[in-house]
C-alpha cells in the first residue's frame, strides 16, 4: 500500500501535466466506463485525499482512483515509449496535445459527480498533507479504541490519512514502542508527540525521491525492511512478524530492545505475549 508522500507526489505529477488543459485523449478500459468519452473537457486540478485521487475535470465530474497495492500512474511525453507494464494491465488514459497520463493496475477506478466525492473519501481521518490536518482530532481517533494495536490503528485511514507500512515501523520506532502496545497503555507524553512526529516525516518526504526518517548518511530508514540486520542505536537484530488480519496483515519491523510493548516471540504468532524490550 502507498504512503502518503507517494500519493502527493503522484499527484502533483497528474496535476503538472494535466491542470488547465483540455483532453485529447480518454480511454477508460474498464467496463462500467468502457462509453465514457471525457475529450473535450479541461481537466481543473489532480488533488491528492489521503492515499485516494481525485481527477477534476470541466462538467463537475471527477475521475477518483487509489493505487492500493501495485497501482501506479505514469506520465509520458508525446511520442515517448509508455514503461509501466504489458498495455492489458493499463486502466485508463487521459491525454493532452503533450502529455499522456497512463493508470496501471488501478484496483479502484471511478467516475464520480464532483459534489459528490465525499462518498468515496468523506470516512476518511484529517490529511497529515491535506489542508484538513488536525493533530488533536487524529489522536482522538487513535485513542477512541483504546484496545486497539497502534501499529493497526495508525494503518486505519479513518484515524488520520496517509501512513502507510513504513511509517507505521519507522514511528513505532522512534517513539519507542512496538506496533503491538495497546493505544491506551502509550505514555501520555509520547501520545503527544506522536501526531506531530507523523507530520514532520510525511512533510519531509513529499518532495524527497527516496524516503528517509533517520538523518543519518546512507542509511534510510531506521527498522523498515532491515530484518535481521542490527539496529541502526543499539546493534540488536531487527526483527519482523506480520500484523492484522488475514488480507490485512503487514510485515512489520520492530527493534526488540529500542522498543517498549508487547511483541511476538521469535517464530511466535503476532500479538503473541509481551516484550518489554529487553532484547
Amino acid at each position: 500500500m502507498p504512503e502518503g508522500d507517494t500519493v502527493w507526489q503522484a499527484a502533483r505529477r497528474l496535476h503538472d501535466a494535466l491542470a488547465g488543459k483540455v483532453l485529447t485523449r480518454s480511454d477508460f478500459r474498464v467496463p462500467r466506463y468502457a462509453t465514457v468519452d471525457l475529450t473535450g473537457r479541461a481537466v481543473l486540478d489532480v488533488t491528492p485525499r489521503g492515499k485516494h485521487l481525485l481527477t477534476r475535470v470541466e462538467g463537475g465530474l471527477t475521475v477518483h482512483s487509489h493505487l492500493q497495492m501495485d497501482g501506479s500512474w505514469k506520465v509520458f511525453a508525446a511520442g515517448q515509449r509508455w514503461s509501466g507494464g504489458p498495455a492489458h494491465q493499463i486502466r485508463v488514459i487521459l491525454g493532452t496535445a503533450d502529455r499522456t497520463a497512463v493508470g496501471y493496475r488501478l484496483p479502484v477506478l471511478e467516475i464520480l459527480r464532483t459534489a459528490d466525492e465525499q462518498r468515496a473519501v468523506g470516512y476518511l481521518g484529517p490529511d497529515l498533507l491535506g489542508p484538513d490536518w488536525d493533530p488533536e482530532q487524529a489522536l482522538a481517533n487513535l485513542c477512541a479504541d483504546p484496545a486497539r494495536p497502534l501499529g493497526e490503528a495508525l494503518l486505519d485511514q479513518r484515524n488520520l490519512a496517509g501512513i502507510g507500512n513504513v511509517y507505521k515501523s519507522e514511528l513505532c520506532f522512534l517513539l519507542g514502542v512496538t506496533p503491538w502496545l495497546p493505544v491506551g497503555d502509550l505514555p501520555a507524553a509520547t501520545a503527544v508527540k506522536l501526531s506531530a512526529l507523523a507530520k514532520r516525516l510525511l512533510d519531509a518526504n513529499r518532495d524527497r525521491p527516496v524516503r528517509r526518517t533517520t538523518g543519518l548518511r546512507g542509511q534510510d530508514l531506521f527498522v523498515y525492511g532491515r530484518a535481521p540486520r542490527p539496529c541502526l542505536r543499539c546493534g540488536t537484530s531487527v526483527r519482523v512478524a506480520n500484523q492484522g488480519d488475514g488480507s490485512r496483515e503487514r510485515p512489520t519491523y520492530w527493534c526488540p530492545t529500542c522498543q517498549a510493548g508487547p511483541a511476538p516471540r521469535p517464530g511466535g504468532l503476532a500479538g503473541a505475549g509481551p516484550r518489554r524490550g529487553t532484547g
